[in-house]
């Protein structure tokens, strides 16, 4: 008999509503106050900003090797897959009360708001934190159009 999490159901419900309204130009306005963001299991756990020249990314991936960090970017996707090792004491015969900290292979894939110059993306990580600068494609920028006296 499968179960049903309605955690699971309103997250995903609150997803789907910040999609829409993403779409008519309102940004996040569901922000969960109730529902815990490990229920939706997503990882890495991130930020996304931007100004007039580029996105930036913000991802949490404490106990991941950066340098076993596979990302890529194309168009107006990103994408971070890697592996998260398990803990001292997994695997052992530990009776288990709780297990919040997941191990094993992750990929996510983040739809970003306009195109993005992949040439140019670059990344650093430090104390479990990866920040990522994705330059704006030419085409995305703002450009400045001269409005002449008739």
């Amino acid at each position: 008999m499968a179960s049903w999490d309605v955690f699971r159901e309103l997250d995903s419900l609150r997803r789907e509503m910040d999609e829409a309204l993403r779409g008519a130009g309102m940004g996040r306005v569901l922000v969960p106050a109730f529902l815990s963001q490990g229920g939706s299991r997503r990882f890495p756990l991130l930020n996304l900003t931007e100004d007039d020249n580029a996105i930036y990314v913000e991802a949490l991936i404490p106990g991941v090797d950066p340098t076993r960090l596979d990302m890529t970017a194309l168009r107006n996707t990103l994408t971070l897959a890697g592996e998260r090792k398990p803990f001292a004491g997994e695997g052992n015969n530990h009776v288990w009360h709780r297990s919040e900290r997941g191990s094993g292979s992750f990929s996510r894939t983040i739809e970003l708001p306009v195109e993005i110059d992949s040439d140019k993306v670059s990344a650093t990580c430090q104390n479990g934190v990866l920040t990522v600068t994705l330059p704006k494609a030419a085409a995305a920028k703002p450009k400045k159009i001269a409005i002449q006296a008739a």
